[in-house]
């Protein structure tokens, strides 16, 4: 048997060679016998006679001969069974081998990979030194001018606190004539008041009635400016003397504390302008005096916002009622605009208050639904600081433009 290979390696080579071998020996073995059996048969007469002297040591040579053959086919069988068995092994040992040098290439491969790998780590390790060479020598630069800048900040400072010595006594030079220029302006103040006496006979009843006539300006052009913002409130939002009323169903619905939907714009508006205006007209930290916008010198106490009922229902529900209602309309106004509580009367009190009356102050008659739908109402009522002596009309003044004092 013979197994072809694209590859022959010396162990296959001898495995071979030594399979030829006894294949051959065999056959030159069975080849002789058959010439002895050839030339016996050539040899043999029937008619001749053989004696026994000489058969029997060709028949012993014979079985001997016999014998020596059955025993080189049983090694023969044997070998041809070593022999498959090497070939199986020699199979197996093929496949091993070629795993095997599959392996080594791939390692190889990988090798070659890593030690491409390795080539393109050095060029980057080379480049980063490189770089870390320009950061040192820039680092370096940078300390210099840092260096140089510390030095400018020590002479700026040093500069600085002159100017700063410098400054205070401008400012203390200022303050001085501030000073002498607030005795000037309360002398002239003086002098006007005095002047105001000489020439007017009741200053008292002069400043409140320009209050008043201050205080239908402010209803007037809060009025207006709602109109303008919402057209369609005309006849709902109305000034009278030291009232803005919204009456009707316009706020809440019969019966209801909460702000309707549709109306909570309006509300919130409101806030928004009313917070613009009361500035000029208020102490605190939002206070924001100026005679071209008051030059009354008019002073708010309060700004009421007053909920009002019809007849229907029990006067203690409709008061509680009315108040809720006041309640919900302060809570929208003060969400809207927070700083609306900042603004402070002359006690130092926030001039947004709220009231409840109830059906307690009717402005029609509420015989009829009309007269019912119209004392349903919101007022935002302006109460402003009427002195009760000519004395505290420059005290309010003070207070206006920040100069302290108290009434």
């Amino acid at each position: 048997m013979r197994t072809l290979s694209t590859r022959r390696g010396p162990q296959h080579e001898e495995e071979e060679s030594v399979f030829v071998s006894m294949t051959d020996m065999t056959v030159s073995f069975l080849f002789i016998i058959m010439i002895l059996l050839a030339f016996f048969a050539s040899r043999f007469n029937a008619e001749e006679t053989v004696p026994v002297a000489v058969y029997d040591p060709v028949r012993v040579e014979r079985d001997a001969l016999l014998e020596k053959l059955d025993r080189m086919e049983e090694r023969l069988a044997t070998a041809e069974a070593e022999i498959v068995d090497l070939i199986s092994q020699r199979t197996a040992l093929r496949a091993t081998l070629v795993r095997t040098e599959a392996e080594r290439d791939g390692a190889l491969e990988r090798l070659a990979e890593q030690d491409s790998r390795i080539g393109v780590l050095e060029a980057e390790l080379a480049a980063a030194l490189s770089e870390r060479d320009i950061l040192l020598r820039s680092v370096a630069d940078l300390e210099d001018r840092l260096a140089a800048a510390l030095a400018r900040i020590e002479a700026l400072r040093a500069a600085l606190t002159l100017a700063e010595t410098e400054r205070d006594a401008t400012l203390e030079m200022l303050s001085d004539r501030r000073d002498r220029i607030r005795e000037l302006e309360a002398e002239i103040e003086a002098l006007s008041a005095k002047l105001a006496r000489l020439s007017r006979p009741d200053p008292l009843k002069t400043y409140i009635a320009r209050v008043a006539v201050e205080r239908e300006k402010v209803l007037e052009r809060l009025r207006d400016a709602l109109l303008a913002d919402f057209p369609e409130l005309e006849g709902v939002i109305t000034s009278e003397s030291d009232v803005l009323r919204f009456q009707g169903e316009g706020l809440f619905a019969s019966g209801f504390d909460e702000l309707l939907a549709a109306r909570k714009p309006i509300v919130e508006r409101i806030a928004q302008r009313l917070d613009a205006l009361l500035p000029c007209y208020t102490l605190g930290e939002r206070a924001a005096y100026s005679v071209q916008c008051n030059p009354a010198f008019a002073v708010i106490e309060a700004v009421q916002i007053e909920g009002h009922t019809d007849s229907d229902g029990a006067d203690a529900l409709n008061v509680a009622l009315s108040a809720r209602r006041g309640a919900a309309t302060y809570a929208a106004m003060t969400a809207h605009q927070p700083d609306l509580i900042a603004h402070r009367n002359l006690a130092g009190q926030p001039v947004l208050s709220i009231a409840g009356y109830g059906e307690g102050r009717p402005v029609i008659d509420n015989s009829t639904a009309q007269g019912k739908a119209t004392n349903r109402r919101i007022d935002l009522r302006f109460i402003m600081v009427t002195p009760g002596e000519s004395a505290q009309i420059e005290v309010i003044r003070r207070q206006l433009r920040g100069e302290g004092g108290a009434p």
